[in-house]
């Protein structure tokens, strides 16, 4: 006999409330075992303590990720929950089997050294730069997390193996800024505490033990460091399956970037071209065929990157960028801005530098009155004056506004913050970076597309480079994990092809080494969303309202993008 609708409503209830359950059931005891995790995520009952990180204590989170997934099969009927709840249900199967996958397939707290960054110097930064408790709490609870520092070190040496030695040169630089920070950065960010005094003496030992595993690191384990870092095709393509969750074969992915490629590239000249004789008033355009093309966009790119802040000014500078973006935002009516904000824009911390110029840290969802840290990196101090003169042009005052764009407003800050007021904790939690780097790049040229710096085409050739980039990470991803590409010839393309700076590119090779699959996610997940928001207009037409578009978008918290078209046709059709 099949059920009325009053029923199937109450059967629909009945198990999106125990679906509900299981996941808090999941996270609570998820957080019992994994307190810094907890932390990172704005739960604040296990601040004073840190994961077992062994291995007996690392094979607890497989077997509770095992059970739950066991527990959801066993005690969900799938077809009874509403459709929010499947999608949600499809979410939280697809995390456990993923995180399964990962810790049987890759090692790496045995060959990852980064792997420990978040138990020697992030617990303790999340509570002093993150958490609303008062100051004297947090500083109470880091000095608890401090007496088991020295003991997470030398599980550290104890574990590690062979790692990649790309791997292994930016834990060796991050380990530096490990112990730069209880030197002196601790200090900065707990100013005003009465307890300096005991955070001087929980640090000592730290900075001796971390300063015997800089001499293991570069020393023992750089003799034992394994040259091969490629994942290959078969781990790649799985890999890549669970990180996009977008229904895409990885050499579809690449096939789309290839083209996108070309497009990109000639769009790029149209702008360099209007643009020639303002940058070389008194030089005749190079010649229309692939050579001149390739030419005219690379001077003219040269040319208004000299347009640039010095190193010094790179914080300040990207701070001026926010207010008038901010106001464009709201006069065009692109979407409702959070209020209050609570972004700021700081100086990257020396122990997460090494891998991008610039993150953005969030506000956790269970302290989501946190603040969010968009985190610049000016360069290095030890850089010759020519590889900090690259990096400046690299990143111009035209190519500043981009990345504020992406980082920021209307990007990851703004996303992020709709995605902490999502009613389901499992969308709340569980984040695609698919969909988050997708926004991210949409952005950039939406907001140009919009009237944002009236047509300026020295902003405009920046957007098509940095788009270009993204597109190109998508290419090296494939082909330096799943194929065979050298080194050089990674420099060559996007050098050669996509006119990134030579000592960009080399930042970029070996950050794609340690990050496979990541670096696919911002061009899959912009085109995602760009292609919907064509056809949800074509769709609509006059009745097409950009900012309810966004809005609607945002309003689904950050997930999978498969889910994006039935789900925002839903709303606004």
């Amino acid at each position: 006999m099949s059920l009325q609708a009053p029923e199937l409503e109450t059967a629909k209830s009945t198990q999106n409330a125990k679906l509900s359950r299981l996941y808090g059931q999941h996270l609570e005891e998820t957080f019992r075992l994994r307190p810094v995790l907890a932390t990172s995520l704005g739960d604040h009952r296990y601040d004073h303590l840190l994961d077992d990180i062994t291995a007996e204590g690392r094979s607890t989170w497989d077997a509770q990720n095992l059970e739950s997934l066991d527990i959801l099969h066993q005690t969900i009927v799938y077809h009874s929950l509403s459709p929010e709840s499947k999608i949600d249900y499809e979410i939280f199967e697809h995390d456990l089997m993923r995180e399964l996958w990962l810790a049987k397939t890759f090692k790496s707290f045995e060959e990852d050294p980064r792997s420990y960054g978040p138990y020697i110097v992030g617990c303790v930064y999340q509570l002093l730069a993150k958490s609303t408790l008062p100051l004297e709490t947090n500083v109470k609870n880091c000095l608890a997390r401090m007496a088991l520092i020295p003991g997470v070190i030398k599980i550290a040496i104890r574990t590690l193996t062979r790692p990649a030695k790309p791997v292994l040169e930016t834990s060796i630089s991050q380990n530096r800024g490990a112990i730069s920070f209880y030197r002196k950065g601790i200090y900065e960010i707990s100013e005003g505490t009465t307890q300096k005094d005991d955070l001087e003496a929980a640090a000592a030992p730290i900075i001796a033990a971390l300063e015997e595993y800089q001499v293991f690191l570069e020393g023992d384990l750089m003799k034992r460091a394994k040259p091969n870092w490629r994942i290959g095709r078969d781990a790649f393509s799985k890999k890549l399956d669970f990180v996009l969750d977008a229904d895409m074969e990885a050499e579809e992915v690449l096939s789309y970037a290839e083209e996108e490629y070309t497009r990109v590239k000639g769009d790029m000249y149209i702008v360099a071209r209007q643009l020639w004789s303002q940058c070389f008033p008194n030089q005749a355009l190079p010649p229309d065929d692939v050579e001149g093309r390739r030419e005219t966009t690379a001077k003219v790119i040269a040319s208004v990157s000299e347009e640039h802040s010095e190193p010094e000014n790179l914080l300040d500078d990207t701070i001026s960028t926010v207010d008038r973006i901010k106001e464009f935002i709201t006069e065009r009516g692109i979407l409702t801005l959070p209020e209050p904000d609570s972004c700021r824009i700081v100086e990257m911390p020396e122990f997460h530098r090494g891998n991008s110029l610039a993150y953005l840290d969030p506000a956790p969802p269970f302290d989501p009155q946190s603040l969010t840290y968009y985190a610049v990196s000016p360069p290095p101090n030890d850089w010759s004056a020519e590889r900090v003169q690259s990096f400046m042009e690299e990143y111009n005052a035209h190519m500043l506004q981009i990345l504020t764009i992406h980082e920021a407003y209307p990007g990851h800050y703004v996303q992020l913050a709709y995605a902490n007021r999502h009613p389901s904790l499992i969308r709340q939690v569980i984040g695609s970076g698919v969909y988050i780097e997708g926004w991210a790049v949409y952005t950039e040229q939406m907001m140009l597309d919009e009237g944002y710096g009236d047509g300026d085409l020295k902003l405009r050739l920046m957007q098509l480079k940095f788009y270009l980039r993204a597109i190109v990470n998508a290419i090296l991803d494939f082909k330096m994990h799943a194929g065979f590409m050298t080194d050089d010839q990674a420099v060559s393309l996007m050098v050669d092809g996509a006119f990134q700076s030579e000592g960009e590119a080399r930042l970029k090779v070996t950050r794609c080494k340690q990050s496979a699959t990541q670096l696919s996610t911002y061009f899959v997940g912009r085109m995602a969303i760009y292609k919907l928001r064509q056809e949800i207009q074509r769709q609509l037409g006059d009745t097409f309202d950009l900012g309810t578009f966004h809005e609607a978008l945002l309003n689904e918290g950050s997930i999978p993008v498969k889910y994006l078209p039935k789900l925002i046709r839903k709303s606004l059709t």
